[in-house]
């Protein structure tokens, strides 16, 4: 064979052998040159004396520019060896895809981080690029702490965590939240290997909240909570700190499980409850400040640091259901009295009362038992009336201090609220607060007005009303009412009769009854006859004698008669 024919062979071979691997390398990434490059394409030999056609962009991308040059050589995905224009069909972007999810899928079972840029915003998170394969970053994955602008973030290389990778749907999760935690808890670790406890450090305010701040103390934050930024009261952080203000702070206590800090301002300063008790004895007074108000009392800053509480019950002598907002104003001075303190519990309890005059000594000063007094009714129950006097204090007429005669559940409904009422003061016990009036007193107690009329006595009564079972009267010249039953109207069955009598007439009769402890007077017609009855037969004889009870009796009005002008003509 000769050489000629030798060459001829092995180019077949050679030819056979490339034609061969051409068809299997469809579908796969292979290697080419650049020959040229035309406006927006690039023309790549693949070898085989094909060539194929890629779009310039397809060579750049997020975070990569585009270039390619002549002689470069590039790995493209050979769709086929050739189309209807006898050239191959070439991707450079699923060669950069089939090459990316190789690497992707070793880091993502090595548990690597990998790096990307994110390009574009979707809803619910964004997409990123991974030197050419596409991921998902949900907007929950993009940082620790949730942010409005992600436009920094946008374009630039940066690492992420591959959390879920399904290739058959071409699906890839990352996050860069995992990332970030990661550092920070490096970090975090080794800066809290450098702090101790009782340590006072300078930090930056990083945030502020309604129950504290969170201070930057190098790479690393600690809580300094609202109670702790000073001694004095502090309603919001606010008021004493800034965003990016330099605090000094002292490290209270660290969780080197949890690399929490808490951290404190006014455990710097010197603590102002040391000899609190010599400083404000109980009962001396002081003026303060209203800094609080609650539903149960108000706060009142003695000095920066130090605060009292005047509960609702010290607050006012008479306003006992009222919210103390309604008698004490935030940032009022006000003066009060101190009642307790315990150092142990920091708490110092103040009376604001007792720095006004008891309003119920006052009028114990100005009213005493007896004195006469003017009020508006406030109250009706179900026991008296209450008054409302000066001072701004009440008294209370009892039921039984209405009237004299009459029951006082039936007085009191002569009585509305409003009525300006005069009364007498009884009595007034400063201890109990309570002033004990009468309105009945104003006229005066019949049964100590009662003159001549004891039990025995006859006197004149004059009739006030009629009923069924006898007739009301009162005794003439007193204040006393009494009421003589049907039975005791005569000592005659048959002139037993109420409507015997009129209101307006003027009659006789005997008292059996008076007691006054027990205020009662009780009188009867039927009485005074019989008495008169046994007087005359005492003195004008008896009917065993032969006179009749007629004649004793006659002789003896004659008598009286006789004896009433004797009477009449010494007057005149």
């Amino acid at each position: 064979m000769s050489a000629v024919e030798t060459t001829r062979e092995d180019f077949a071979a050679l030819l056979d052998e490339s034609f061969g691997r051409a068809d299997t390398n469809e579908g796969s990434v292979v290697k080419g040159i650049v020959v040229a490059i035309e406006k927006d394409l690039a023309i790549i030999d693949i070898g085989l004396k094909t060539e194929g056609r890629v779009a310039l962009r397809e060579f750049a991308g997020p975070g990569r520019e585009n270039a390619i040059k002549v002689g470069d050589e590039v790995e493209v995905y050979l769709e086929r060896v050739e189309n209807a224009m006898g050239e191959a069909v070439l991707s450079r972007d699923k060669a950069r895809r089939e090459e990316s999810w190789v690497k992707l899928e070793k880091a993502f079972t090595a548990n690597e981080k990998v790096f990307g840029v994110i390009f574009n915003q979707v809803k619910g998170g964004f997409t990123v690029d991974l030197d050419g394969a596409v991921a998902f970053l949900p907007r929950s994955q993009v940082d620790i702490r949730p942010i409005r602008d992600v436009g920094p973030l946008m374009h630039n290389q940066q690492p992420f965590q591959i959390l879920k990778m399904d290739r058959r749907r071409g699906n890839i999760v990352v996050s860069r939240r995992t990332v970030l935690e990661e550092t920070r808890a490096e970090q975090r670790h080794e800066l809290v290997q450098n702090l101790e406890e009782g340590q006072a450090i300078d930090g930056v305010v990083k945030n502020i909240t309604d129950y504290g701040a969170f201070v930057d103390l190098g790479g690393i934050d600690g809580l300094l909570h609202v109670t702790d930024i000073a001694w004095r009261r502090v309603n919001h952080p606010t008021e004493v700190l800034n965003i990016g203000q330099t605090v000094k702070v002292k490290i209270i206590k660290i969780n080197h499980e949890t690399h929490r800090i808490s951290l404190g301002m006014k455990q710097l300063l010197g603590d102002p409850w040391e000899g609190i008790e010599a400083k404000y004895p109980v009962e001396a007074r002081f003026k303060g400040r209203v800094t609080n108000i609650t539903d149960y009392g108000a706060f009142v800053e003695l000095e920066p640091g130090i605060e009292g509480l005047i509960h609702v019950s010290e607050m006012s002598w008479t306003k006992k259901n009222v919210h103390p907002g309604k008698i004490v104003s935030t940032s009022q001075e006000v003066e009060v009295q101190v009642l307790e303190v315990d150092s142990a519990k920091r708490r110092i309890s103040l009376g604001l009362k007792q720095t006004l005059q008891n309003p119920w000594e006052a009028f114990a000063e100005k009213y005493a038992p007896g004195a006469v007094v003017e009020g508006e009714v406030k109250n009706k129950t179900e026991f008296g009336l209450f008054l409302g006097l000066d001072g701004d204090v009440d008294g209370m007429v009892h039921l039984s201090d209405l009237d004299w005669n009459r029951p006082g559940e039936q007085v009191i409904d002569e009585y509305r609220k409003g009525d300006m009422v005069k009364a007498v003061v009884l009595d007034v016990d400063v201890e109990k607060e309570r002033i004990s009036l009468g309105i009945k007193q104003l006229a005066g107690d019949p049964f100590a007005d009662a003159g001549e009329v004891k039990k025995g006595a006859v006197v004149t009564c004059e009739v006030t009303d009629v009923k069924d079972g006898g007739i009301e009267v009162k005794l003439t010249g007193t204040d006393l009412s009494a009421f003589i039953k049907r039975s005791e109207l005569a000592r005659d069955r048959n002139d037993q009769r109420p409507e015997r009598f009129s209101v307006g007439d003027k009659l006789d009769a005997r008292v059996t009854l008076f007691d006054r402890k027990a205020r009662k007077v009780q009188v009867s017609i039927k009485a005074m006859e019989i008495a008169e009855e046994r007087e005359a037969v005492a003195q004008f004889g008896s009917q065993d004698s032969g006179a009749s009870l007629g004649d004793i009796l006659g002789a003896a009005l004659k008598q009286r008669a006789a004896d009433a002008a004797d009477e009449a003509d010494k007057e005149d």
